[in-house]
Formats: C-alpha cells, sequence, structure tokens
C-alpha cells in the first residue's frame, strides 16, 4: 500500500485546516495511495487559541470528525489527523483519528504522554489519554497511533506493536529549538529498527516547529523525507519488508523481556505480551 504523508502548519481556523487537508488528500489520491496520515493539531493550533480554546474544541470535534469522514469517502483512501476532543473535566484530549476509505471511523487514540517538558506543560490545558493504545486495520496492514511526545517513550511504541501494528503512524507538532531535529530523526529511526515496523511520521511545518516529515522502513531507512515547508510525500509501505528484515534482524523474537514480566526462564521461554489492543 503506498501511504501519503501531509505536512502543513495548521491555523486557529478548522474550515482553512480541512481546505488544506482536502487538496493534499486529493493529491495523495491522484499518487495512488491508500492512506494519508496529518500532523498533531491538524484541527487547529492550541498555542494560537486564546481563553476560548476548550469552548473551540466543544463546537468543534465532532464536526471535525465528521468532516475527515466526508473527506475519506470524496478521496477514496483513508485517513489519519490529529484533533481536540472534549472531556469531562474541561481539560480536552489531544486525539487522533483513523477513518476508512469509506468514512467509517476505525479507532481513536487519545494521546497519553503529554508534552511537560522544554519549559512547556502541555498539561496544563490538555488532559492525558486514558484508553491504552490503538492499532487499527487500514487494506492489508495494520497501523498503530501514537502522538509527538509519545515518540520519546520506547514502552508505548512497543506496546503498539506487541498490539499488532506494522505501521507506527506518528502525527506531530515537533517544536524547533536546540538538537530538536537531531531527536526527531533519531527517534523516529531508533523506534523502526527496534521494533522492525514501518514508521510514518508527520509533522507540522509552522514557523515553531521543525517539519522534516518522514516514511522510515523496518531497518530504519528514511525512504521519503520532507523539508520545512508544506508538502506531501509518498511511500511504498508492505508487510514483505517487515518480514523481509526480521528474517535478518529478529529482535521481537530474541527478546528476553515481555510487558509486565521478568526475564524470561534460563531454557529461554519469552513471557506473552499483553499489551491492549484496540481498534
Amino acid at each position: 500500500m503506498k501511504i501519503a504523508v501531509g505536512q502543513f502548519a495548521p491555523t486557529a481556523d478548522t474550515a482553512r485546516n480541512l481546505e488544506t487537508m482536502r487538496r493534499q488528500a486529493e493529491e495523495a489520491a491522484a499518487a495512488g495511495a491508500g492512506l494519508i496520515v496529518f500532523p498533531e493539531e491538524a484541527m487547529l493550533a492550541e498555542r494560537l487559541i486564546g481563553e476560548d480554546f476548550a469552548v473551540r474544541v466543544l463546537e468543534g470535534w465532532s464536526g471535525f470528525v465528521q468532516q475527515l469522514s466526508f473527506l475519506a469517502a470524496r478521496t477514496r483512501i483513508a485517513v489519519l489527523a490529529g484533533g481536540y476532543e472534549t472531556s469531562a473535566d474541561g481539560r480536552p484530549y489531544n486525539t487522533l483519528v483513523t477513518v476508512g476509505a469509506d468514512g467509517a471511523i476505525l479507532g481513536t487514540y487519545r494521546k497519553l504522554h503529554l508534552y511537560d517538558a522544554f519549559s512547556h506543560r502541555e498539561s496544563d490545558r490538555i488532559r492525558p489519554g486514558d484508553r491504552g493504545v490503538t492499532v487499527v486495520p487500514v487494506g492489508e496492514l495494520r497501523v498503530g497511533m501514537i502522538t509527538c511526545y509519545d515518540l520519546r517513550f520506547p514502552e508505548v511504541c512497543r506496546a503498539v506493536v506487541d498490539a499488532g501494528a506494522e505501521v507506527l503512524a506518528v502525527p506531530a507538532a515537533w517544536f524547533a529549538g536546540e538538537h530538536k531535529v537531531d531527536h526527531w530523526q533519531a527517534l523516529l529511526k531508533a523506534r523502526a529498527i527496534e521494533n522492525t515496523v514501518w514508521v510514518v511520521a508527520a509533522d507540522t511545518c509552522s514557523e515553531h516547529t521543525i517539519g522534516r516529515s518522514a516514511v522510515l522502513d523496518p531497518l530504519g531507512v528514511v525512504v521519503a523525507e520532507a523539508g520545512e515547508e508544506e508538502t506531501v510525500l509518498c511511500a511504498e509501505v508492505d508487510r514483505a519488508r517487515i518480514d523481509e528484515v526480521r528474517e535478518v534482524v529478529p529482535v521481537l523474537a530474541n527478546r528476553r523481556f515481555a510487558p509486565n514480566a521478568a526475564i524470561s526462564d534460563p531454557d529461554g521461554e519469552v513471557p506473552a505480551a499483553g499489551a491492549e489492543e484496540r481498534s
């Protein structure tokens, strides 16, 4: 399956963002893509909104998801994008949603690790996720979702893979700063290599973020990469490459630890993985 990445700079105007996504989805569909991955905050850019942020989310989330469904059905490709979902305590969830090519919602993922780092406190305005990991079927592949800062936590990425993911989708709004491009590129490679899965990373390209969206194969080879401008990337992604790499580098089969388990016994029996799967 060909997978596309739509890199752009979300604004505070959801309708404007959806128009950009429509244009990029049509370009991806024309190139033969079966899925397009958009960045975190594709719905609207939180940092550009003042005190009425929660109100904007309350008014906008359901409409945003509905428009993604219309977009997917119109272009006949699956769509994965980030937005803000209402919650009970007034702080919205930072949520990803995947919609199938028929417009049906395949699954959602609420960001688990909030960006309370580098002098930023996402948790002041956003509620952390409470549903574990999410893996959904898209075409013949299984796609797992994480969001931005989650990339710095190898355990959540491994949980997604244990739940069956063959593609790790990483929508992000990766802030610019000293060493931040190096961190982004190194972490994308590490998550691909250590899990032997495809990584499809969609970043925003605003004045505060780095762009550099990319697609990496299960050996960590960058097969497509963007610069700092709005663009659409496309790359062929298949399970055969995963099988090929795992034949040579069987790290998942060789590991001695599994989730919630001590080291395996001396005879080499590996405890069964227990990651939650949602679809």
